[in-house]
């Protein structure tokens, strides 16, 4: 009775009404938006790195490489020789190494040249077919199988470079041997295929870096191509990176150093640059989390102002209430209601769209990035939280005009209406 009552009455001047509940909407939407990509970004980032102690790479900003070699998402450093890459990834420290050689691209998704560890060190198990073997065998991400609908067998010629509007390389066709499991990494959105299909695309020029727009070899008329003649063993050839899993702790700092003073290489942490980019991101969701704050609190602010100038036009129904049998504590709680139903609302519309705001994000990142967020997920501790706080705004905000009408005059109240 008295929370319906309570609901009439916060529509008694709409107006106040709806801009407390978007105010609030507003705020919880942010910082619900802020909790979701926050979590996951993070996972995302710390997952992918997982088993990637440095990466070795061509010199230049370390962050760039990592961005290209661990997430594809950036263009690369430059090539580096591989003959000279070979030389650190037998070393005694090595515990792994993973070779990589950015190819082109297939619809915007990217072909890279590595070797069946790579599929290891993300656990992407194949759900059909097999493991590439052959050159221009490749093995698809689950989530190019859903979108591009493709399936075993089927043959596709890629693009050069990033962009899928790239010139078609039409001299060979690459053909889906398998299927990745999806493992919501990296790896969901990546064609796989051996390291020599990269070369031979390219015509194995040195220096070749596809991701970096240089063109590509021409192929004179009658000229016959062989895929056995490029193997892993073939001298003079360029890939992009390498993936490096050190056994030794004091390597991972001194390789840091010693290989871009004796090479033409570098080696870069992705823990460390990583950690950087999320600091700088931490700026950015900081403030927008103060904002949002900032937001709630204006928020209470208004739901005291409505109540509290409700209060004084509705003294003659509060007293009414206690002429016919309501007690002190029922026109409290009636208040006490009338606010919380107002932050709950505003917390149920925050939460739905801070989860469409995501989905629009999601949309956007994966486009671009290739980069997905979960919009469904539900962080129950912090998202708990979140509500709790709301809940209290809502409590302070009703707490002066809830013990005003607790104090109301009856006697005196009737005697002025």
């Amino acid at each position: 009775m008295i929370t319906k009552l309570a609901w009439r009455n916060i529509w008694f001047k709409p107006l106040n009404t709806v801009l407390s509940i978007i105010l609030l909407t507003s705020s919880v939407a942010i910082i619900t938006v802020l909790v979701l990509l926050e979590k996951q970004f993070e996972e995302k980032f710390t997952n992918n790195i997982n088993g990637v102690d440095l990466v070795l790479g061509a010199q230049g900003s370390p962050l760039q490489l990592i961005l290209s070699s661990v997430y594809q998402v950036d263009a690369p450093t430059g090539n580096i020789s591989y003959d000279s890459a070979k030389v650190w990834m037998q070393n005694p420290f090595v515990k792994k190494a993973i070779p990589l050689a950015f190819g082109d691209n297939y619809r915007g998704y990217k072909i890279l040249g590595t070797t069946p560890d790579y599929l290891e060190k993300y656990e992407a198990k194949i759900a059909q077919g097999k493991i590439f073997e052959n050159n221009f065998d490749v093995v698809i991400g689950s989530e190019i199988a859903q979108k591009l609908n493709l399936k075993l067998g089927d043959e596709f010629f890629g693009s050069h470079g990033d962009a899928a509007e790239g010139e078609v390389h039409d001299q060979y066709a690459y053909k889906i041997v398998g299927i990745a499991e999806q493992t919501g990494k990296v790896v969901d959105n990546l064609i796989l295929c051996t390291i020599p299909s990269v070369w031979q695309m390219h015509g194995g020029h040195e220096g070749i870096n596809p991701a970096h727009g240089e063109e590509g070899h021409i192929h004179e008329e009658g000229e016959e191509h062989h895929a056995e003649d490029f193997t892993l063993d073939k001298k003079g050839m360029d890939i992009t990176a390498v993936l490096l899993q050190i056994r030794n702790p004091m390597a991972k700092l001194t390789w840091q150093r010693l290989i871009p003073q004796n090479t033409k290489m570098q080696a870069a942490s992705p823990a460390l640059e990583i950690n950087r980019l999320i600091n700088l991101f931490g700026v950015g969701i900081n403030g927008l989390r103060y904002l949002a704050y900032g937001i709630m609190l204006i928020s209470g602010i208004s739901i005291f102002i409505a109540l509290f100038n409700t209060l004084k036009e509705r003294k003659d129904e509060f007293a009414l209430l206690r002429v016919n049998g309501a007690k002190r504590f029922q026109l409290l709680k009636l208040v006490l209601i009338e606010s919380l139903l107002l932050c709950v609302v505003g917390f149920v519309f925050g939460t739905i769209l801070g989860r469409v705001t995501l989905v629009l994000i999601s949309n956007s990142s994966e486009e671009d990035f290739k980069l997905s967020f979960n919009p469904y997920e539900f962080i129950w501790e912090k998202e708990g939280i979140l509500f709790l706080l709301t809940i209290s705004v809502g409590i302070i905000a009703a707490l002066i005009p809830a013990i005003k009408a607790y104090n109301l005059n009856i006697s005196k109240t009737l005697a002025n209406a």
